[in-house]
């Protein structure tokens, strides 16, 4: 008896969740004998979903939502052991892990494609006591993006972001960071600093055209320039993926570090997955192929299995 769970954020995407939940339900029984639905109404409600499914042993877990939700899902089943296999069908304004992995943004192209994806391991990372997919983001930038509003980023899209982050550049002002990597110690004044696990960084598929889902690595960037004139050069530079050879730019590839602010006189907080995250410090560390993930059957190669062949 083979069961799969269906968490749907119906505010995300303009509230478009109910609208796509029945064709989800109908195409997930022809793989599944039971289908249980549940429906999100507050922030933690989908981690609280994901990891009862998880504790149920349930075959696989399937969130139909934005990055956050997503986030949220990844946070329900990431400590458990066995964990369910893991779906997506994006509906937020980025869908950045969506993008990395190749599954549709089209909603309806995402549910049809379910019973002919394959699986992959994914790495995931943990940050603190929680865990992230996508991306950590802390500075000027990422503050002034969580003041986004739902009603922005229903009538805007990505654009919302954008429109914030540019405001933020015309700021002089950068933070005194510590990076400890690896083994190694680095100080470091930025505006703007990520930590990364795919290539796709607000939406921007090419930002870092070298990290890759499974390579077993964090990617960190941060932007060294603390003037408006240095920072608008070094935009097109990371838009482009040009982030380890650019004198601007700082990049390191790590498996565990901690991020600390050198500045003690104000709490600097971070961003994770698109939604307001811990403050600093930040200690993190890549979990390497932590999850099994549905994708797109291009995305196969030798060794990966459908799924038809894989819900037991």
């Amino acid at each position: 008896m083979t069961k799969a769970v269906l968490i749907v954020n119906p505010s995300s995407g303009g509230e478009s969740g109910e609208k796509y939940t029945e064709l989800a339900v109908e195409t997930l029984a022809s793989l599944y004998d039971s289908i249980v639905v549940k429906e999100t109404e507050k922030e933690g409600d989908a981690e609280r979903f994901a990891n009862e499914a998880a504790k149920e042993k349930v075959e696989a877990v399937f969130v139909m939502g934005g990055d956050g939700t997503v986030n949220e899902g990844v946070n329900g089943i990431a400590k458990e052991e066995p964990r369910p296999k893991f779906g997506i069908i994006p509906l937020g304004t980025v869908n950045d892990l969506g993008r990395a992995l190749g599954i549709p943004l089209d909603p309806e192209e995402a549910i049809r494609m379910l019973p002919h994806a394959v699986t992959k391991e994914l790495d995931i990372g943990k940050v603190n006591g929680g865990y992230f997919v996508d991306v950590i983001a802390i500075g000027k930038i990422p503050e002034a993006v969580k003041n986004v509003s739902a009603e922005q980023k229903t009538r805007l899209g990505t654009l919302a972001y954008f429109i914030e982050g540019a405001k933020a550049i015309t700021e002089d002002q950068s933070y005194p960071f510590r990076f400890l990597l690896d083994d190694e110690v680095i100080e470091q004044d930025s505006s703007l600093v990520l930590i990364a696990l795919t290539n796709s960084v607000g939406g921007f598929e090419k930002m870092l055209p070298h990290a890759k889902i499974d390579d077993g690595y964090l990617h960190l960037v941060a932007l060294k320039g603390s003037s408006f004139l240095d920072k608008v050069k070094l935009v097109p530079q990371v838009l482009t993926g040009n982030t380890t050879n650019a004198d601007g730019i700082f990049y390191r590839n790590f498996e565990s570090g901690e991020i600390n602010s050198l500045k003690g006189d104000r709490k600097v907080t971070s961003n994770i997955d698109g939604d307001e995250g811990v403050p600093l410090p930040l200690r993190v560390q890549v979990l390497p192929k932590h999850l099994t993930i549905f994708v797109k059957d291009e995305q196969a190669s030798s060794g990966f299995s459908r799924a038809e062949e894989n819900l037991s």
